[in-house]
């Protein structure tokens, strides 16, 4: 079950401690897009997602965008605010996550990724042994694939929570 507990979890984005990450020795930032940064049907990024980007790139953070969706739906994001992306990761493979590892050479202590999903962004990076960041979904609205794992995941939640290791709502860092 530890494969499914994140080692961070806060309510969105915007107030993760990126001092913090910076202090724990962490240089490399994935995101998540879709319902991590945006809902998945918005096309561009809104005012507040270029400022946080633009603010954690200034305190020396790798940003890159690490997604399951595909190159036309990330080439907007990836342009505006002016990171690397890294599309149709197919989460929670390891193959993605590994290949940021090599390419930029980071070792698992260097990296995190921060996304809304247990099942995909919290798995994929536990499973490397990189540091994982769970935030709440930005939007109820999910892409269709998307609603299969969200019901999977209300269930899990369920068993960590009987566990003691997961509580939805209950944030920590």
């Amino acid at each position: 079950m530890e494969q499914y507990v994140p080692d961070l979890y806060k309510k969105n984005i915007y107030i993760i401690d990126y001092n913090k990450l910076k202090t724990r020795g962490i240089k490399c930032l994935l995101f998540d897009l879709d319902n991590t940064l945006v809902p998945y049907n918005e096309k561009v990024p809104s005012k507040k997602n270029i400022e946080l980007f633009k603010k954690i790139k200034e305190l020396g953070f790798k940003v890159i965008l690490f997604t399951n969706s595909g190159k036309r739906r990330v080439k907007p994001f990836k342009e505006m605010l002016d990171v690397e992306a890294i599309y149709r990761c197919f989460k929670p493979s390891p193959k993605k996550f590994e290949k940021v590892l090599n390419d930029y050479k980071y070792n698992q202590s260097q990296v995190a990724i921060i996304g809304d999903q247990i099942l995909t962004d919290v798995v994929g990076g536990n499973r490397v042994g990189i540091t994982t960041i769970l935030v709440n979904p930005v939007s109820k609205k999910d892409f269709i694939f998307t609603k299969f794992n969200r019901h999977r995941e209300k269930k899990l939640i369920k068993k960590l929570s009987k566990q003691d290791l997961f509580y939805k709502g209950r944030y920590y860092d």
